[in-house]
């Protein structure tokens, strides 16, 4: 271990525990998994085509009768899409596949907030690209010529009389209020669960079906009053193509988002992240290299005496 010629007291890593940082309140900080930036945006990239691809794509025709699976039929392909994902790309990037939860988890200590942006820009792109191949398809298909921007308003995201609930209410839906609301609370629920799971005490090999099925409940919980975003890069994805208001809403669909992730995210810095005490170094350390077997011991100590044993530089996302 060494002391950093800057201002910092420590530098970013120790000894004996991968990519893990000391914060300044003696907080463990894991690293993020041992892949390269374009490999984690690439994964990031393709979990949120997924995610779109399955959620708009089933999205625009639940109302269909014979073919369309309806609201529940919506939630639940989303779900799966993040099961799927998280199973397959999870270890790679985290399996974030929204800029919502890589905000959460950039508040939480999960993600360096350097890699914040270029997750949300592989996040947007992604869906973008889903939604951009569904409208493909929708053009091919001669009843709807003229029509598509219209047929993909559908599945988009807003409130007013843009909220699904106001086909069956003469028009009139939800307001800006109820839709800021509900969407705060959803994000926060689902982020702050998404941050638990992949806590490193929760139980192993849980967190993609744990996450995929609070993912679906919070849908059900907001289909109804928003079309149910959760997702600022699934919103974007559907309003690009859609009727102008949509992306004249869109800003409610990156803002509440983002807020209930924010909150989620500090709460779960709270809760999930285990304390550990900052060790104090001697003079000796700082002109010693060979001492990083006993520095990762002193470290594993001061765990063991915070309540925890495990590696903090294990990151499990």
């Amino acid at each position: 271990m060494t002391r950093d010629a800057g201002p910092q007291a420590l530098t970013p890593t120790l000894p004996g525990l991968g990519d893990t940082l000391i914060g300044e309140h003696g907080v463990a900080v894991p690293g993020e998994p041992e892949f390269g930036l374009f490999a984690r945006l690439g994964a990031e990239a393709f979990g949120t085509f997924t995610l779109v691809l399955a959620t708009v794509g089933v999205a625009l025709y639940a109302g269909v009768g014979g073919v369309g699976a309806g609201t529940l039929g919506v939630a639940l392909a989303a779900g799966i899409a993040v099961i799927a994902g998280s199973v397959v790309a999870g270890h790679i990037s985290g399996g974030h596949f929204n800029p919502a939860v890589s905000l959460g988890a950039a508040v939480a200590g999960r993600l360096r907030w350097s890699s914040l942006l270029p997750y949300w820009l592989a996040q947007v792109v992604g869906g973008a690209l889903a939604t951009a191949l569904l409208f493909i398809v929708t053009a091919n298909f001669p009843a709807l010529e003229g029509d598509e921007r219209v047929f993909f308003a559908q599945a988009s995201n807003g409130f007013r009389e843009h909220s699904p609930i106001a086909a069956q209410a003469g028009g009139v839906g939800f307001g800006l209020l109820g839709a800021f609301v509900v969407e705060v609370a959803v994000t926060a629920v689902f982020v702050t669960v998404f941050l638990g799971a992949r806590s490193r005490r929760a139980p192993a090999g849980l967190a993609p079906f744990t996450i995929g099925l609070t993912y679906v409940a919070m849908l059900l919980v907001a289909i109804p009053v928003t079309n149910g975003s959760l997702n600022p890069a699934r919103s974007t994805a559907s309003a690009l193509l859609a009727e102008p208001w949509a992306l004249e809403q869109l800003w409610l669909f990156w803002v509440a988002p983002l807020l209930g992730a924010a909150v989620a995210g500090a709460v779960a810095f709270v809760i999930f992240e285990p304390r550990m005490t900052v060790l104090e170094l001697d003079e000796d350390d700082d002109e010693t290299d060979g001492d990083d077997d006993e520095g990762a011991a002193r470290i594993a100590e001061s765990l063991e005496r915070s309540g925890t044993s495990e590696d903090p530089g294990t990151a499990r996302y």
